[in-house]
């Protein structure tokens, strides 16, 4: 079975790591959100500082040291590498398709207001039904597909104003 790989924000630095770089740690809980961490015969003593579990956002006291933690499991990175990033300031001007498929339905027009969260098109990839929603607020600028159209992987479906 294949590990899950994860990427890990550390006050700006970023890395890479999988389920199986974590075998040799050992955590023991003390208390109220307070932790012994033992790594490669390294001792530490971690506090969670602060949580914001929906956006993944940690802030962590570690033998003195403060370290804001931002973690983004596989899932939320091929979302960001889609271009449906999470981050509030980054307005996505662009849907493509996140695989080959077929668009059976359009439930935009050019010149429409649409939110965050609404559906914009049906796109069937292997049999599959998959609904593509609007990842922020905005005004539909231009449909590039038609109802019926095959797409490859990262052609452009719509864009926004």
């Amino acid at each position: 079975m294949k590990s899950k790989r994860y990427k890990a924000t550390v006050n700006y630095d970023q890395f890479v790591f999988d389920e199986a770089e974590l075998n040799h740690i050992t955590v023991s809980n003390l208390d109220n959100n307070a932790f012994h961490v033992v790594s490669e015969q390294q001792v530490f003593h971690a506090k969670l500082v602060a949580a914001d579990f929906l956006n993944k956002t940690y802030k962590f006291a570690i033998n003195g040291n403060t370290y804001e933690v931002k973690l983004a499991d596989e899932y939320d990175q091929l979302l960001a590498k889609l271009g449906f990033s999470s981050h509030q300031s980054a307005k996505v001007r662009h849907i493509k398709a996140p695989m080959p498929g077929l668009v059976l339905s359009i439930a935009v027009e050019a010149g429409q207001t649409v939110h965050k969260g609404d559906s914009l098109l049906i796109l069937e990839a292997m049999k599959m039904e998959n609904i593509i929603k609007s990842p922020n607020d905005g005004v539909i600028k231009k449909i590039a597909v038609t109802k019926g159209a095959a797409v490859d992987k990262g052609e452009v479906l719509l864009e926004f104003d």
